[in-house]
């Protein structure tokens, strides 16, 4: 049988769909990019757009497949399997738990068993062990540990989605590490809905330092880079214990969402601003040249002019490396959805327009303190006459020359290019 994969949304999406591609081969099925007897689509309901692009990918995915069972799975098929249905075009409907058992209906269907469709998907309970994937031609991986959240914040969806936090068990993430080593992986990123909540469910409670403090020591030739952080993860522990790890990637993505303490407080946030800072303050205490990149949400309902001025102004403090800066887009569901003062479409546009011209000031201050610094990177792919790499810091490093893919090389930075920066071999 074939199997054809399509993935939408966040790395944790990812990361499962590369699970159940391995799943496919191990049950000795071929998977391909087209002709496929089976299509898998991994879907993803952060925002009211994304869901859109969902009903978009069914429809073109039918229309490029006209034969195939189609089955969709994750968040939005979790959240709303009515709608998914409605569009006439998915054959089978599973949520975000089982995944395995997508592979089982689909096998079903091709053989043309009728599979039971349910009204309701359950929401998973237990942590699902799922095989980490090693991308054909790739030395970067990712390690899913932990699922699901507890915050509840008023404009996400996700604990709908995904359910309570569920861990990875130390000992299952030590053997997943040692696996994609062995298989010649460089880079394992860490990542989950929620890390900064890793181990809380487990018995005994490990906190997401303590799974690093096993990990790092134990692969010391891999290096190790975390996902999205809640900022609250950035203790003087994480910092004491974590500093004197060399294999930790010097790039940490906090989770902000605004700068402004009223609006953070309307997003049901559970830190302030000053707390914030304070977490951006200790990273660079232990780790002096630390890429911090961050998410912001403009335009949430009722921020004013001051409000969102408060918030550019402490982006501008913070100095990111980064800031991916989306405009707020109500989510059927969530408790923001009906807040009052909602902006229009035009004055978010202009907002987000406003935030990432300074996010680029702030970011290119940041990367231009790298000039004439020897940095490692891992040449990935050409681009425009250079080789795009990455290294330790999160930004894209270009490299003049000949380079070779996954192989390791010493650089020199010249400048800032593109969204990163350029470098010569040394």
């Amino acid at each position: 049988m074939k199997f054809a994969f399509f993935t939408l949304g966040c790395k944790v999406n990812l990361f499962e769909t590369q699970a159940l591609e391995q799943l496919a081969r191990a049950r000795g099925h071929a998977v391909v990019t087209k002709d496929a007897d089976a299509v898998v689509v991994n879907t993803c309901t952060v925002t009211s757009v994304s869901d859109h692009k969902n009903i978009r990918a069914f429809h073109r995915l039918r229309r490029d497949n006209p034969r195939a069972v189609i089955a969709a799975c994750g968040c939005f098929a979790q959240t709303d399997p009515a709608r998914v249905r409605a569009t006439g075009e998915v054959d089978i409907v599973c949520g975000t738990a089982d995944r395995a058992a997508v592979l089982d209906r689909c096998e079903q269907a091709v053989q043309g068993r009728a599979a039971a469709q349910a009204d309701r998907l359950p929401l998973p309970r237990a942590y699902e062990l799922l095989p980490a994937g090693v991308p054909d031609g790739r030395t970067r991986a990712l390690l899913k540990i932990e699922d699901g959240c507890d915050n509840f914040c008023t404009y996400c969806i996700i604990p709908y989605a995904r359910g309570r936090v569920r861990s990875l068990p130390p000992a299952q993430a030590q053997a997943e590490c040692a696996r994609l080593s062995a298989a010649g992986v460089q880079e394992i990123v860490l990542t989950g809905i929620e890390i900064a909540s890793y181990g809380r469910d487990l018995q005994p409670a490990v906190s997401l330092t303590d799974l690093l403090c096993m990990l790092l020591p134990a692969h010391p030739s891999v290096r190790f880079r975390l996902g999205s952080l809640d900022p609250r993860a950035v203790d003087e522990d994480f910092c004491r214990r974590l500093s004197g790890l060399p294999n930790l990637a010097r790039h940490f993505h906090l989770s902000l969402q605004s700068g402004c303490n009223s609006v953070l407080r309307r997003m049901g946030r559970q830190y302030t601003a000053e707390d914030f800072y304070g977490c951006v303050t200790r990273l660079r205490a232990a780790w002096p040249d630390a890429s911090v990149t961050t998410d912001l949400i403009v335009g949430f309902p009722g921020e004013t002019e001051a409000e969102f001025a408060e918030t550019l102004a402490f982006v501008e403090r913070c100095a990111f490396a980064a800031v991916h800066v989306f405009p707020y887009s109500a989510r059927r569901g969530t408790r923001a959805a009906s807040l009052p003062g909602r902006l229009s479409q035009r004055d978010k546009a202009a907002r987000a327009a406003q935030a990432k011209a300074v996010a680029q000031r702030v970011g290119e201050a940041y990367r231009r303190g790298f000039a004439g610094r020897t940095l490692d990177a891992l040449p990935e792919h050409r681009t425009g006459g250079l080789w795009a790499a990455h290294g330790a810091y999160g930004f894209p490093i270009y490299i003049e020359g000949q380079a070779h893919k996954n192989v390791p090389v010493r650089v020199q930075v010249l400048g800032l290019h593109r969204d990163g920066v350029r470098a010569k071999i040394i």
